[in-house]
């Protein structure tokens, strides 16, 4: 019931069927199917169709003004009952955005699970704009983005800080400088992150504080992952602007290599997202803590 739950909330906020399955990681028919398993259980309609668009019935206002309880009452059940066995358990979701989520974060679990081997964690990796979206319909607890967020349901605290650099092939002319200007990048083939992302974001920070924007580029490509990107850079099919996370091993193996701005550092805020009112068990506030201690500075 719980999915169920999670799904009909999905799409009584987005009033989209289309929409809650891209949020959900589930098919149309998929979700489709849950909210017609809740419509026979109930043996009612929960929504009306109009177009493209869909309502909540007189139904589905009260199930969805319950659900919301129900989903906070099952996280302080959890909560109590753990404090009462005295055993550290239960499950953790939460959501990160690419370079946390791809990079940092996996080494982060690791250590956590070595403490706490029978909290289960799940977690979901997507740009900033869809970590945001995983909260506010409650598939995650808490995520890690970069920047903040621009939404009043929201809030966020700052984690730490992660600095981006141009990255080129080693063969590339701008591999044998020791620094670079933003102008510099401007004439060469740029690969940039798609809308919606956290890097993409900075990046036209960046452009905007020197007097640019993304359309003084020579945008070569435009791709949805940062993998893909370094593939496309380590292919020589252009520039790009990266976490120095992102790329450690690749400049490590001396097939990417970085230059540093003449404009100076250029680093981003990596903050905690959480729901305005969060609703968080005893496994999300260790969790928690656990990132907000890590030694980032050993990456």
């Amino acid at each position: 019931m719980d999915i169920k739950l999670k799904v009909f909330c999905t799409v009584a906020e987005r009033g989209s069927f289309t929409k809650a399955s891209r949020i959900v990681h589930l098919s149309q028919p998929a979700v489709s199917l849950q909210i017609q398993s809740l419509e026979e259980f109930f043996e009612t309609k929960l929504f009306d169709k109009t177009g493209n668009q869909v309502n909540l019935t007189a139904a589905g206002k009260i199930l969805y003004e319950h659900a919301k309880h129900i989903m906070g009452h099952y996280n302080e059940v959890t909560k109590e009952i753990n404090k009462l066995t005295g055993k550290m358990k239960g499950a953790v979701a939460l959501g990160a955005s690419t370079t946390l989520g791809n990079y940092i974060l996996p080494q982060i679990i690791t250590e956590f699970k070595k403490i706490y081997p029978k909290i289960k964690i799940k977690l979901r990796i997507g740009n900033a704009a869809r970590i945001e979206d995983l909260l506010q319909s409650g598939f995650i607890n808490f995520g890690v983005i970069e920047g903040k967020t621009s939404r009043s349901t929201t809030k966020t605290e700052q984690l730490t800080s992660d600095r981006l650099t141009l990255v080129v092939h080693p063969k590339h002319i701008l591999a044998r400088k020791r620094a670079v200007s933003i102008l510099d990048v401007a004439r060469e083939p740029f690969i940039l992150r798609e809308q919606g992302s956290g890097t993409r974001q900075n990046i036209e920070k960046f452009l905007d504080k020197h007097g640019l924007n993304v359309n003084d580029l020579h945008v070569a490509l435009i791709m949805g992952s940062t993998e893909s990107i370094k593939s496309a850079v380590e292919a020589g099919t252009g520039i790009a602007i990266l976490s120095r996370w992102a790329v450690r091993k690749e400049v490590e193996d001396g097939r990417l290599k970085t230059v540093n701005f003449k404009e100076g550092s250029f680093t981003r805020d990596l903050m905690l997202i959480f729901s305005k009112k969060p609703l968080l068990s005893h496994a999300d506030k260790e969790l928690l803590l656990f990132i907000k201690n890590f030694d980032y500075d050993s990456f």
